[in-house]
């Protein structure tokens, strides 16, 4: 048996993703504890897992990207504040480590200072990837521009020269706090913000087809092992079931960040369509008055699976937790970015059929509601992209990924 610590970023959308993984390496006989957010501790405990929340002072530190005008502003905004939030989160794992006394680390990708302080830690790591994957490859577009793949010799200029400017946007939002963190860990500082890759004994991805560009030149202590949908067990509404129009999904981030827009202007372009629409605020329930409408339902959060099954259509805003659920249920979306992995996320739905795409700058009730009426066409193709998923296998592909820190390290005798 090993003894796992899984660090957590303390937000919904970077917990709720791995919790079939971590049960499916607990039902193997090995021991998992949990450092997450103080709200979905509970949760995880419930389901089994031995779960604690992170550090008070952790949740101090907000993330402020949506603050911000531009595109490059939401990506250095967002990335200093995690920065500052590693301060806190790499001393949090120390103490965990110190509690739990593990044997191997399971870190979540954004939690910088819980990485550099895991790369120092001596105990093999893994670093959980819960979206895409950022990492070069020839033919891959580069990551976070939302461009489509380009084929041929002006494809491979065009994607050598966005992934050094990619990685010059990183490098200089990410690496001065990054190097300052890995120097209060005792590490010697790095160039660029994908050395850290190579560094972590293992990679877990949770993506794959349809959403994944096809790889064939990863490091093999990269996994990618797909989705592996989640959700907090909660009464069925009892509307899903009455008889009526459709029901359309609209939903916000879990993780507030300014895109209560886009349930303003879905409500104004569906107020006369022959639809009912659900609209789910999360963290911006508190801080959203929106137009009257009749076909208009409003909640702070209703479980997505309970809701898909009964949906024709989803508008989101592209995290990659909806946007999987959707692509598994085979619902067709129209995904509107407002920024961290979003518009990477939304140039995946749209390459692979599953939906289409709409800026946030562009959005009027009148380019949504056309793009609603198209992403409807787009039903078969959806339906299509969802034989290219396998989210049942995901949580054991998951489990095998952790289990190869023994192997790669010498360090685990591993038995499960």
């Amino acid at each position: 048996m090993t003894r796992f610590l899984a660090y957590l970023t303390p937000a919904v959308g970077h917990t709720l993703p791995y919790v079939p993984g971590l049960l499916e390496l607990q039902r193997r006989g090995h021991e998992v504890h949990v450092r997450t957010l103080p709200s979905m501790a509970e949760h995880l405990r419930a389901a089994g897992l031995q779960a604690e929340p992170v550090a008070d002072d952790v949740l101090t530190v907000p993330v402020t990207d949506y603050l911000a005008k531009t595109d490059a502003d939401r990506l250095k905004n967002g990335q200093v504040d995690l920065m500052v939030r590693g301060r806190y989160n790499g001393p949090d794992l120390d103490h965990a480590i110190a509690a739990v006394r593990p044997e191997a680390l399971l870190v979540d990708s954004i939690a910088y200072g819980a990485m550099a302080r895991a790369a120092a830690s001596g105990l093999p790591w893994a670093m959980l990837v819960p979206s895409v994957l950022p990492v070069p490859e020839p033919g891959i577009p580069p990551y976070g521009l939302g461009l489509p793949p380009r084929p041929g010799p002006l494809g491979r200029v065009r994607d050598a020269a966005g992934w050094r400017l990619v990685t010059r946007m990183f490098s200089k939002a990410m690496m001065p706090g990054f190097n300052e963190l890995r120097a209060s860990a005792g590490l010697q500082p790095q160039r660029s913000p994908l050395e850290v890759y190579d560094e972590a004994d293992a990679v877990i991805a949770l993506t794959s087809a349809p959403l994944e560009y096809p790889r064939h030149r990863m490091p093999a202590h990269f996994h990618l092992v797909g989705t592996q949908p989640w959700e907090v067990p909660a009464p069925r509404p009892a509307y899903l079931d009455e008889p009526g129009d459709p029901w359309v999904l609209v939903t916000c981030s879990t993780d507030y960040q300014g895109d209560q827009d886009l349930a303003r202007v879905a409500v104004e372009a569906l107020r006369d369509e022959p639809v009912r629409v659900l609209v789910t605020l999360a963290d911006a329930y508190d801080e959203t008055t929106l137009p009257i409408a009749d076909n208009v339902r409003v909640e702070r959060f209703v479980p997505h699976g309970q809701v898909l099954p009964e949906a024709s259509l989803v508008v989101c805003h592209g995290g990659m937790g909806i946007v999987t659920k959707c692509v598994g249920a085979g619902v067709p979306m129209v995904v509107v970015p407002f920024g961290r992995d979003q518009p990477e996320i939304a140039r995946r739905v749209t390459e692979a059929g599953a939906g289409v795409s709409l800026k946030a700058r562009r959005l009027t009730p009148e380019r949504l509601r056309a793009a609603v009426h198209g992403a409807h066409q787009l039903a078969p193709s959806a339906r299509a992209a969802r034989e290219l998923m396998d989210p049942a296998g995901a949580p054991g592909r998951f489990a095998d990924a952790a289990l190869t820190l023994g192997r790669r390290t010498d360090i685990l005798t591993i038995r499960g």
